[in-house]
């Protein structure tokens, strides 16, 4: 009897896990509209996080949606940075398009895939993107922390170039890049979640 009683409670605890991280759904419809604000700088001093050493390189801030996201553990990098997500923006927001697009995440990188074409190739690589943030305070760490798939959030900080035990890692200024080194790495002071289900 007793078993069954611990048995229930954990099948309960699960189900409360699974039902918090369900993606969000959205009807159709664009909903981070604006394209990503970016101010490029020079001469920024460094901040040191760690081992880490970060080159502030613009001013940013975006809204955006959250298509994928991808924890990570290991390397020296993991520490700094242990999630990666995929963003989407303009027409990568729009839960209509989304419907004919897969996405996966692996190695840093985010990967996407479709056989009906919601949007041409252009479209989908210049609003979306793979985004390696970095928490700049306590508060911005929890909220990154309960990001899902549809998530909708606001993020201002820095996009930042980084030095490290693993090497070196620059930051993208570019939204039309693609590929090794087109991922933005932003020091986020600020996140904001706009829609959550």
């Amino acid at each position: 009897m007793r078993f069954a009683a611990v048995a229930a409670v954990l099948v309960l605890f699960l189900a409360w896990r699974l039902y918090l991280q369900r993606d969000i759904e959205h009807p159709a419809g664009v909903i981070a509209a604006e394209e990503p604000l970016q101010e490029v700088f020079d001469g920024a001093r460094p901040i040191g996080r760690g081992p880490f050493l970060l080159r502030p390189r613009a001013e940013f801030s975006a809204t955006v949606r959250i298509l994928a996201r991808k924890d990570y553990s290991t390397g020296d990098f993991a520490a700094l940075v242990p999630t990666d997500f995929a963003v989407g923006w303009g027409p990568m927001s729009d839960s209509t398009n989304l419907k004919g697009i897969e996405f996966s995440q692996g190695n840093r990188f985010y990967y996407w895939r479709t056989e009906s074409w919601p949007l041409t190739r252009e479209q989908i690589q210049t609003h979306s993107a793979n985004w390696h943030i970095i928490a700049d305070s306590e508060a911005a760490r929890q909220v990154l922390g309960r990001l899902r798939v549809g998530s909708v959030v606001e993020l201002h900080g820095q996009l930042v170039d980084v030095e490290g035990p693993e090497g070196s890692r620059r930051t993208s200024l570019s939204r039309r890049d693609t590929g090794a080194g087109a991922c933005e790495i932003l020091l986020a002071s600020s996140v904001r979640i706009v829609e959550h289900g």
